[in-house]
């Protein structure tokens, strides 16, 4: 049985949490056993994990990278659980593995790179290069993450793995449910949603702001259209003034937090996300798999993810007008719509299932737990 203790932030709606759930459902149990820790948790995914049989283990915040009473506290627990794997994901779960696995002598680190850090000032990218020296594998999530380990970082292009996010695939959504939905939104079956999912918690990122603006204009161009919004955070009230001061509040709504984002998917017929930095962007493959056109933001992961003029459109951040353009293209346009989304959603099923995510980790840790242990694995499992 190889032991695995994975240490993480904060257990949200984020992919980095829907990639431990994925883990807890699918590694093979008769092989691993799978701990882990993170700070803080709220909404559903923490149950969901502790339902598959994986113990979560909040510690409370870090009030800095070297907060000694947390790490005293993650020791405690590898100590106790004697894990043959530590893997660390976000800036705060990277430090806690890799300081406290080379200081716990944990037999094998793995550290990941989840954010496009385009903000990381040098003081920051000094310490994530050397919370990577006792690691024997870094993974990033996206080219654009790998890309900043081997470029930025300067790390062995030997240590440096890609393993693409992966996500459950959607369910299937009955019509009568998104028509229902449609009834209660007041949208009327000629007119055109464009949709986006995110945690509205920081604008520098995520920039609802610029497809708010965005939509005004189709909107002032009096197109039948609709923008729905799923998501909540600090900047939620922000949005909806902004939406209030530009007139255009009959046109635009807030759908807040959703656990079923599938219901809306399905409400969608094109979907934006315009993000300053993403490291990947979760929610492009999702909607892929809905077969959405997109139009996105050529930056981190999602200009690896979204086929300029293929499955969607890329713009540079920022652009407004270029962003209004390429919806307005879209709405205009059954036909681009179909063709876009279902190019996308042949990509989605051949590159972003969890399955997929889940095969490659298993094959990771089996590699390097063949590499360095000497535990007895089943014939067929060693590599």
């Amino acid at each position: 049985m190889i032991r695995v203790l994975n240490i993480i932030e904060t257990i949200g709606s984020g992919g980095v949490e829907r990639r431990r759930l994925s883990m807890a459902k699918l590694l093979d149990k008769s092989l691993f056993e799978l701990k882990i820790i993170c700070t803080n948790s709220y909404g559903p995914f923490a149950d969901e994990i502790r339902e598959c049989g994986v113990e979560v283990i909040e510690i409370g915040s870090l009030s800095s990278f070297l907060d000694i009473k947390q790490h005293q506290k993650v020791q405690k627990i590898i100590s106790d659980f004697k894990p043959h794997i530590v893997h660390g994901a976000i800036f705060e779960g990277v430090t806690m593995a890799s300081i406290n696995g080379f200081l716990k002598r944990v037999p094998i680190i793995v550290v990941e790179e989840t954010s496009d850090p385009q903000t990381r000032s040098w003081k920051a990218n000094l310490l994530m290069k050397a919370l990577t020296l006792p690691a024997n594998k870094a993974i990033g999530v996206s080219p654009a993450a790998t890309n900043y380990l081997i470029n930025t970082l300067k790390i062995s292009t030997n240590k440096v793995q890609l393993i693409t996010n992966g996500i459950a695939e959607p369910r299937a959504v009955a019509i009568d449910e998104t028509l229902l939905l449609k009834k209660q939104l007041a949208i009327s079956e000629y007119e055109i949603v464009i949709g986006s999912v995110g945690r509205m918690t920081d604008d520098s990122n995520k920039r609802f702001s610029d497809l708010i603006n965005a939509f005004a204009i189709l909107a002032k161009k009096q197109l039948p259209v609709k923008l729905v919004l799923v998501g909540d955070g600090v900047e939620k009230k922000k949005y909806i003034q902004q939406v209030q001061d530009l007139g255009i509040q009959k046109q635009v709504f807030f759908a807040g937090y959703q656990a079923d984002t599938a219901l809306y998917y399905s409400l969608f017929d094109v979907f934006s996300l315009v993000s300053a930095h993403e490291s990947f962007g979760l929610v492009l493959a999702e909607a892929m798999f809905h077969k959405l056109p997109i139009v996105a933001t050529r930056v981190g992961g999602m200009k690896y993810i979204v086929d300029d003029n293929e499955t969607g459109f890329l713009v540079e951040k920022q652009d407004v007008q270029a962003i209004a353009d390429k919806l307005e293209i879209l709405c205009n346009n059954k036909q681009i719509r179909q063709a876009f989304g279902q190019k996308g959603f042949i990509k989605a099923k051949q590159n972003y299932t969890e399955e997929q995510y889940v095969d490659t980790i298993n094959e990771l840790y089996i590699n390097l737990v063949n590499r360095h242990l000497s535990i007895d694995l089943p014939n067929k499992e060693k590599k």
